[in-house]
C-alpha cells in the first residue's frame, strides 16, 4: 500500500476539502451548467439568459446568485444592464474538461 505521506493528500487542509466539495456541488445542477456553458462563450444579462433557457427571470437570478456567491461568475454593470460572465479561466477549464470526459468513449 502506498504511504499516505508520499501523496498530496496531506497538502490540503480539512477546511479546503470542505470548500472544494462545496464548490463542486455548484456544478451539480443542470440549469447552472447550461448557464455556465452559455457564459463560457459570451456575457449575458438575466433577460438574455431567461430567453435562451426559456425560464423566468427570477429562476435565472436565483441560479446566478448561487454562482456569484461561489465566485464562479462575475457581474459588470453597463448603464441599466448587468452582464454576467465567467469569473476566470479556471471555470472555463473545468467546463471543458468535464465535457471532454463525458464525451469520451
Amino acid at each position: 500500500m502506498k504511504d499516505i505521506k508520499e501523496s498530496n493528500f496531506n497538502e490540503i487542509s480539512a477546511e479546503n476539502y470542505s470548500s472544494m466539495a462545496t464548490f463542486l456541488k455548484v456544478f451539480g445542477d443542470e440549469t447552472r451548467l447550461k448557464i455556465l456553458f452559455l457564459l463560457n462563450n459570451s456575457e449575458y444579462t438575466v433577460t438574455d439568459l431567461s430567453h435562451l433557457l426559456i425560464m423566468s427571470k427570477s429562476a435565472i437570478s436565483h441560479q446566478l446568485r448561487t454562482l456569484k456567491d461561489n465566485r464562479i461568475i462575475k457581474a459588470k454593470k453597463v448603464g441599466k444592464n448587468i452582464y454576467f460572465s465567467l469569473n476566470d479561466d479556471h471555470v472555463s477549464k473545468i467546463l471543458e474538461t468535464t465535457k471532454e470526459h463525458i464525451q469520451e468513449e
